[in-house]
């Protein structure tokens, strides 16, 4: 059953009763998330493209003295386009087109800032090795083809891009990252951010990390993924959330929200007061240099 459950979502508005599903919903979701009124004209193009377009609203308390501060955000998840064996930059082209046709539905439903899913312009081959032609997915963070492709996207679209890729950084021994690049609307790249730890950053090395997918000599892992490995949402500050996207098909989540609501959850849970942010830096500090040495106590 769960191969071909389509959502969480469906799996419980189809066996529980309206009372006990409100309330699965409320331990599973928090406060309750209004669902967005979509373009018709966005909904019949995700139809036609094939993939799943879902819309919901986070709320905030109204303020005094600020007025709200909507911003929509769009999320994609995308499967493959090609199998693994063409050619790579004809994967790329595909994957390229792909997400074009979910963006310009996003567009359609006034998205300000899209995101896109972790290394999204290749398959997910972290735990094969860094080999060919896996590595040949790498690109520059500001000038690779993908980054041209999103500078196209954001000016066309009036949009943010957060594009996460596979970062080839030459300036740096060629080292390979998973790296998040963000592109204003206007088209310029406004920085990246970096994981410290996949694929492989100092003694951390992912193809050593205990993968199902790794089983024989890990090329056929890559003939089928088959569902996502989960089903995409947003969070908010106050830990509500989203219901998810689709576990077997590609997705568009629009998710509308009050930027005002950060603020709010900070000041009510006032997370910083427990904080020692100069102790844990002069601690990480001494940690890292190579002397040293645990200040374990023994009886």
């Amino acid at each position: 059953m769960a191969a071909g459950l389509d959502s969480l979502e469906e799996c419980l508005e189809r066996h529980l009763p309206p009372a006990e599903l409100a309330e699965a919903k409320r331990i599973l979701y928090g406060e309750a998330v209004r669902q967005l009124d979509l373009p018709s004209a966005a909904l019949s193009a995700a139809t036609e493209r094939e993939f799943d377009l879902q819309g919901y609203g986070f709320g905030a308390e109204p303020e005094q003295l600020r007025p709200p501060r909507i911003v929509r955000v769009g999320l994609i998840q995308n499967k493959i386009q090609l199998p693994t064996d063409a050619p790579v930059a004809e994967q790329v082209t595909a994957l390229h087109k792909r997400i074009e046709e979910i963006v310009e539905v996003a567009a359609m439903c006034g998205v300000n800032v899209i995101c896109f899913q972790e290394v999204w312009t290749m398959p997910f081959a972290f735990c094969t090795r860094e080999r060919l032609p896996w590595t040949e997915f790498a690109e520059s963070a500001e000038s690779g083809p993908t980054a041209r492709f999103c500078q196209e996207l954001a000016r066309k679209h009036n949009m943010v891009v957060v594009s996460p890729i596979l970062e080839r950084d030459t300036a740096h021994g060629e080292t390979l990252w998973n790296t998040a690049v963000v592109i204003s609307n206007t088209g310029a790249v406004l920085g990246k951010s970096r994981k410290n730890h996949i694929p492989r950053i100092g003694d951390f090395n992912e193809e050593v990390y205990p993968n199902p997918f790794t089983s024989g000599d890990g090329g056929e892992a890559h003939r089928d993924f088959g569902h996502f490995y989960g089903s995409s949402y947003v969070a908010a500050p106050d830990g509500s959330r989203t219901p998810g996207l689709s576990r077997t098909q590609d997705g568009l989540l629009v998710t509308e929200m009050d930027l005002n609501l950060c603020r709010q959850v900070g000041d009510k849970w006032n997370f910083k007061m427990t904080g020692r942010y100069k102790m844990y830096a002069e601690e990480l500090a001494a940690v890292v240099q190579p002397d040293f040495v645990p200040n374990v106590i023994k009886e």
